[in-house]
């Protein structure tokens, strides 16, 4: 059999038969005090273990709330991915240049001229997969902008309202050599 503590002592010498006793009728002292008056011995190793359990509960509900976080982020990159490669239009290889900045640096797309047209009216846009650009339709470029606006790269949303009095150069007509 194991010996508690108390005995372990006593047996070695280090304690003493009164102070063992003294020590045990404490207790016991203390045990009914506490249920006749219905006071609360402060145990401070107790409340330590509840703080710390308390801080390893909010400490572990921030981890869960950042893994959900990245989850989350993870789905809609996928989504984005998805939504790209099934709207996005064959490119013309032999067709006109569209340059356009991505990041502060001129990028060119090659396309023919009917799609070089309907990405300036805003009928087509241009968005990034990884580290190509895929011409996809507004509609497509639409929900991709409702989930991740750095995606879109190219997307001349216009709105057809155009107030005459502010444009002073409405009359006049834009050279067709003009495209950079």
């Amino acid at each position: 059999m194991k010996l508690s503590l108390q005995e372990q002592l006593l047996k070695s010498g280090l304690v003493s038969a009164a102070q063992a006793k003294s020590v045990k009728s404490d207790k016991r002292k203390q045990a009914q005090q506490q249920r006749k008056n219905g006071v609360e011995v402060i145990d401070e190793a107790k409340e330590l273990a509840q703080k710390a359990q308390a801080e390893k509960i909010e400490r572990d509900r921030e981890l869960n709330q950042l893994r959900q976080h990245q989850e989350e982020q993870k789905q809609l990159a996928a989504q984005i991915k998805q939504i790209i490669k099934l709207n996005r239009l064959p490119r013309d290889p032999e067709g006109l240049a569209y340059n356009f900045t991505d990041d502060n640096k001129v990028k060119r797309l090659y396309v023919s001229e009917a799609m070089r047209d309907q990405i300036a009216e805003g009928r087509l846009a241009i968005v990034k997969l990884g580290p190509q650009y895929e011409v996809v339709s507004a509609e497509a470029a639409r929900k991709i902008l409702s989930r991740d606006e750095a995606s879109v790269i190219v997307f001349n949303e216009q709105n057809k309202i155009v107030d005459v009095v502010d444009d002073a150069y409405a009359q006049y007509q834009v050279p067709d050599d003009l495209i950079w």
